[in-house]
């Protein structure tokens, strides 16, 4: 009772600091002039306010002090280290763009910080693939490796309105189950916070008069927040799985399918860049949302409501699975939806230039077919004003 008390509070609380601090963001940078202005790979087609992130950072900042206590490593002052490098590492990016090497080193300091607190250390797989005991040199590798994966990955899909808020939304509501299931609390109420901040965000991104992004300042801080919660989940007792429907062993399993979005897009966009000849962070509209957007004419909230609900979907059909089903069993149906995905976006044209072209030329005929629609219809409108004239 005393839980759902604190995290009704923490929620309310934290929905309306980023509710009513996102006007004033906007505010500030229309006066600063700090609009992010749209090139030719980008979604939007006006100047539109950007740092959002800066209202989840400081909402993170005060519910980090109020549930302080409920940690049994005293893993919040080992967070908020990691959020501050982030906060100025994104906000300097947002304003003066920072070159991707420069990034990672911020964030390779930023996760270490959660590396060293043992409350994340991974000990052992349960069995996933004939894995146990882990040495701690290769959970600090495979740490650090997942984190700086799960960081960029989340980083990469805020290309549209809305994509990044339901899908992390998505993951916030999972891993808020998971973490009140097994009974670590501070962790639930995180979840609950970054839920909070996300849900008030979302309204301001779509809207079209008052729309902003959360821009790098916002995607790497919720991308850190949420890697830290796969750590350690992935880090949990094997007593702690006993409250949740799945099997022990399948827990990497689930973790990858809560992420399924983030980790597919960006495996799949670097995998066309690098056949491309191009440097895996050199941008591009190769990401699943542009595909939506470009060959499949649906809007920003139509293709991020899409994508949501497939995460949401393929997160229940693994947990339904993991509960019986071995581990090998489950890395097959992984292996083959991820096949089978592949297909269905690697058989359209990716080449930068011939996509280009394509939507120029898509553009061009929707021009073509407008005009002539508006011609025929002065016609009849001429028509009928000659026949009025000779009546009278």
């Amino acid at each position: 009772m005393f839980f759902l008390e604190t995290a009704i509070l923490l929620f309310i609380g934290a929905f309306l600091m980023t509710y009513l601090t996102i006007p004033k963001i906007i505010k500030v940078v229309e006066v600063k002039r700090l609009m992010d202005d749209p090139d030719h790979r980008s979604s939007h087609t006006s100047r539109t306010p950007t740092l959002g992130g800066i209202a989840f950072y400081y909402t993170l900042i005060f519910a980090l002090f109020f549930i302080r206590g409920r940690d049994l490593y005293d893993e919040a002052m080992y967070i908020i280290p990691g959020l501050t490098i982030l906060f100025i590492v994104g906000l300097k990016d947002d304003l003066v763009v920072i070159s991707p090497g420069a990034k990672l080193i911020a964030q390779a300091c930023a996760l270490t910080f959660i590396l060293i607190n043992p409350s994340f250390t991974i000990t052992s797989l349960n069995g996933f693939l004939n894995i146990y005991e882990i040495p701690y040199f290769i959970y600090l590798i495979i740490g650090g490796f997942m984190m700086l994966t799960i960081i960029n990955s989340y980083n990469l899909i805020d290309g549209i309105d809305g994509l990044a808020s339901i899908v992390g939304i998505v993951i916030m509501v999972i891993y808020t189950t998971i973490f009140y299931l097994v009974g670590e609390y501070f962790f639930a109420l995180i979840t609950i916070t970054v839920n909070a901040c996300l849900i008030a965000f979302f309204g301001f991104n779509i809207s079209s008069d008052r729309k902003i992004f959360m821009g790098d300042t916002g995607s790497l801080i919720i991308g850190f927040i949420i890697s830290i919660l796969t750590l350690k989940f992935l880090a949990l007792k094997p007593q702690s799985y006993s409250e949740l429907p799945f099997l022990l062993e399948n827990a990497p399993l689930i973790a990858i399918s809560i992420l399924i979005v983030p980790l597919f897009d960006t495996a799949r966009v670097f995998t066309i860049r690098i056949a491309n000849k191009k440097g895996p962070f050199s941008p591009d509209r190769n990401h699943v949302h542009h595909v939506l957007i470009d060959y499949w004419g649906l809007s920003h909230k139509q293709a991020s409501f899409i994508i949501g609900c497939f995460n949401l979907l393929f997160v229940v059909l693994f947990i339904v699975l993991g509960s019986k089903a071995k581990n090998l069993g489950m890395v097959i149906m992984l292996v083959s939806v991820v096949v089978f995905l592949s297909y269905i976006f690697f058989k359209y044209n990716y080449n930068f230039t011939n996509l280009k072209q394509k939507i120029l030329l898509k553009r061009k005929v929707k021009n073509i077919i407008g005009r002539k629609k508006e011609s025929n219809r002065n016609g009849v409108d001429g028509g009928v004003k000659k026949n009025e004239k000779y009546k009278e």
